[in-house]
């Protein structure tokens, strides 16, 4: 597996792009790991990367997305504030940064951003629906960008929950990144629904034969105005899940990423380990993505970004909160709870919905916390990057 991803790396990516994640995706990720463990170590509380929600306008409405607006208009972050945040977070030593949506190609001054930060690494997760040639052009051009492409099933599975056509345009924009050898990865969430499909070898291969480099598994959560509940994934599909990771992880020569357990097959919750907080359209500083509530914002303390989740009370809170309850994800296993939680903490609901009356009306579910069933990394380079380079940048070892 490792010599066949080796030389897919060789020659299906750029040399130029190659260097430059090397350098600014993976040196310097190093280098906020290590200011990121010396934070910890003095109590203080501040991510190895960030989240930026650019805006929530989107082409889409898939089926149990969170941004989704009732009767608002569209909001995005002004280009300044990003900017301000981007060099704040630079003091910390963090210079990799997750953009996302809504679909951040409608955001207006999503090139600025990029431009303006070369020293930066940017990933830009994308439904794949504006991924022309001039786009793709100028993502190469740039260097500094590796697209996440959000497909979640072949063509019927994906279709029935993004929308009809949606799959073969995100293929169309797959090979046109394929074509310009750029560094690029497919996002998919695993539903109990289109499982079976999506962890199998078939499906993986697809994306290796469209040129993704590495694919990014995440576990649904009922969450939005339209939940989709019967789209959660079950106690046992679950174990399923994590013994069929490990094993299109020793055969296929593409990276495989979870953001779920540990190296020792432990659950884990980014939010709660604070290895990476989210910016919302409106400047809320978030728990996580789909957690759209805040107490603070950008512009709190005149910009200055440490200050602000250094002293974060709500954010402290809320990591013993999840700590105190579970390892694995509270939206699942304890929604009722947790709106209890963020009255009794008199967030600002940034969701342009009703999030808390939403987590109310949620039933627990199963999440990825599996005690007594915990399943270890078994093959030696994933244990690796689990404790060094995977999310988090090592808050996983």
């Amino acid at each position: 597996m490792l010599a066949r991803f080796c030389w897919r790396g060789v020659t299906e990516v750029s040399w130029r792009l190659s260097w430059k994640a090397v350098r600014l995706w993976v040196v310097k990720g190093l280098f906020a790991l290590r200011a990121y463990r010396k934070r910890l170590k003095k109590g203080e509380l501040f991510p190895p990367f960030l989240f930026f929600a650019v805006t929530d306008a989107c082409n889409l409405r898939c089926r149990g997305c969170w941004i989704q607006l009732t009767g608002q208009q569209v909001r995005s972050l002004p280009v300044e504030a990003v900017d301000r945040a981007i060099h704040e977070a630079a003091k910390q030593k963090v210079f990799f940064h997750t953009l996302l949506g809504g679909e951040p190609f409608l955001y207006d001054d999503l090139w600025t951003i990029m431009e303006k930060h070369p020293e930066c690494y940017f990933q830009i997760i994308t439904n794949g629906q504006f991924m022309d040639d001039d786009t793709v052009r100028r993502i190469k051009k740039l260097g500094n960008i590796s697209p996440l492409v959000s497909i979640d099933g072949l063509e019927s599975e994906n279709d029935a929950r993004r929308g009809p056509g949606t799959y073969r345009k995100a293929v169309e924009s797959c090979k046109r990144l394929q074509k310009a050898k750029i560094l690029y990865g497919v996002a998919t969430v695993v539903t109990g629904s289109n499982m079976d499909e999506v962890l199998s070898e078939d499906y993986v291969q697809t994306f290796i034969d469209l040129g993704a480099m590495y694919l990014w598994f995440y576990v649904f959560r009922p969450v939005g105005p339209d939940p989709a509940p019967e789209l959660c994934v079950s106690h046992e599909k679950m174990v399923e899940l994590r013994k069929r990771l490990l094993y299109l992880r020793r055969k296929m020569p593409i990276v495989l990423i979870d953001t779920y357990w540990t190296a020792q097959g432990e659950a884990v919750c980014p939010a709660a380990k604070e290895l990476g907080f989210h910016v919302g359209p409106q400047g809320g500083i978030e728990p996580c993505p789909p957690l759209s509530v805040a107490r603070e914002f950008l512009t709190d303390n005149d910009g200055d970004l440490f200050k602000t989740i250094n002293e974060s009370g709500f954010l402290r809170r809320f990591q013993e909160f999840v700590r105190s309850r579970t390892r694995g994800c509270v939206i699942l296993e304890h929604p009722q709870e947790l709106a209890a939680f963020f009255k009794n903490e008199q967030v600002t609901d940034t969701s342009g919905r009703d999030l808390i009356a939403e987590l109310e009306m949620s039933s627990p579910k199963t999440s990825h916390h599996l005690p007594g069933e915990e399943i270890p990394e078994d093959f030696w380079f994933y244990k690796i990057l689990k404790k060094t380079l995977f999310f988090g940048m090592g808050g996983y070892g």
